[in-house]
């Protein structure tokens, strides 16, 4: 299991300094490099334009698929259409026997079908990649873009910390990728479907998730 010692800590913190106005494929390059390649990125489906860049900087790259047994049918056919087409290694966790008695939206649901699940997959990994932005919500405001992550014990890494919707959306529009189906429908923010729903507050893409649940977090990106 990587450790934070005294060095690694001094490096992340200047990384992170000397990443603040980088582009993700300036952060990716110097992840990929830095940590030889053990590296895996956390992937949602929603997160295309990342997966997109991961794919130029560092093809094969392991893709974790958190698969909750909640989510979508349109989500779980979109990742297998990327998978296919983009020709993904593609990690597909499962819950432990523990979540049956914890469907989605229950109090535990999301440590033991996420957090659990993704802590199993991450084990030894020197670093992940995450799509987190600070404009995502006012939780992730002041998420850095290098950093270590003591839930996982590794070096986390958000290329796209600095990016607003919209730049997501122009890299989408420029490179012509596919985006969830869902979007189409009128979903901002997709997470499991017992509790994900179109947005209720304009302007606010994460104020359709959790629907009915008193939490604005899954813990996945939480310190």
């Amino acid at each position: 299991m990587p450790l934070l010692t005294p060095a690694l800590h001094n490096e992340l913190e200047a990384a992170d300094h000397r990443f603040a106005h980088a582009s993700p494929s300036e952060i990716l390059a110097w992840t990929f490099e830095r940590f030889d390649g053990d590296v895996a990125f956390a992937c949602s489906f929603e997160d295309v334009a990342l997966l997109h860049m991961i794919q130029q900087v560092a093809p094969g790259t392991e893709v974790i698929f958190l698969d909750t047994g909640g989510h979508f049918a349109e989500t779980i056919e979109f990742v297998d259409r990327l998978e296919a087409a983009w020709r993904l290694r593609v990690t597909r966790t499962a819950p432990g026997v523990d979540a049956v008695s914890w469907p989605c939206g229950t109090e535990r649901c999301c440590a033991l079908r996420k957090v659990e699940p993704l802590s199993r997959a991450l084990a030894g990994r020197s670093a992940w990649v995450t799509s987190v932005k600070r404009s995502d919500a006012a939780t992730r405001a002041t998420m850095k873009v290098v950093h270590w992550d003591e839930k996982f014990k590794l070096t986390k890494v958000n290329p796209l910390a600095a990016w607003s919707d919209e730049d997501v959306a122009y890299y989408l529009r420029s490179h012509d990728l596919p985006e969830h189906p869902l979007w189409a429908r009128g979903y901002a923010s997709i997470g499991c479907a017992p509790v994900t729903i179109k947005p209720v507050v304009e302007g606010d893409r994460r104020s359709g998730r959790w629907a009915g649940v008193a939490k604005e977090e899954c813990g996945l990106h939480e310190s």
